[in-house]
């Protein structure tokens, strides 16, 4: 089980380290239900400055709950890029066309993987915590496996 009440205290920190309070209304709940399958989740309200941070802190993914924090900090900080792009990747594409499924695909990899990076960058600099969660490797193919079935060109 995790202290929430170093949770909260991170959650805090970080929310002012990244200009999140006093500009907007964001509070942390914690998810205790073992069918959900995410570690961290965000929900926003963009027209009232709203959001909900969820943490799930009964069987998180992820090791290092800080992290998980700062990611999805990251995500209402890029909300507004996020919300221009899809909008012009659906007013461009037809949805269900491979131009479609590709672009939304690139969008939200390219997404997420700035996020991720951005949060390692501002944990080495100001986390408590800065140990980086290696959980999502443990499902991920092994340098070997990635090669099976591969044709041999030579």
């Amino acid at each position: 089980m995790f202290d929430t009440n170093l949770l909260f205290d991170r959650f805090e920190f970080w929310c002012k380290k990244l200009r999140v309070s006093p500009y907007w209304d964001i509070k942390l709940e914690y998810v205790e239900d073992l069918d959900w399958r995410k570690t961290g989740d965000i929900k926003i309200d963009c027209d009232d400055r709203k959001a909900i941070l969820f943490l799930n802190t009964l069987n998180p993914k992820q090791e290092n709950l800080e992290e998980v924090i700062v990611h999805e900090l990251f995500h209402l900080k890029m909300y507004p890029l996020d919300q221009v792009t899809e909008s012009l990747i659906t007013a461009n594409f037809k949805e269900g066309t491979p131009a479609y499924e590709f672009a939304y695909g690139q969008f939200f990899s390219t997404l997420e993987q700035t996020v991720e990076e951005l949060t390692k960058c501002y944990l080495h600099e100001f986390g408590e915590n800065k140990n980086l969660s290696f959980g999502r490797c443990k499902n991920q193919k092994s340098y070997n496996e990635l090669f099976d079935g591969l044709k041999n060109i030579t």
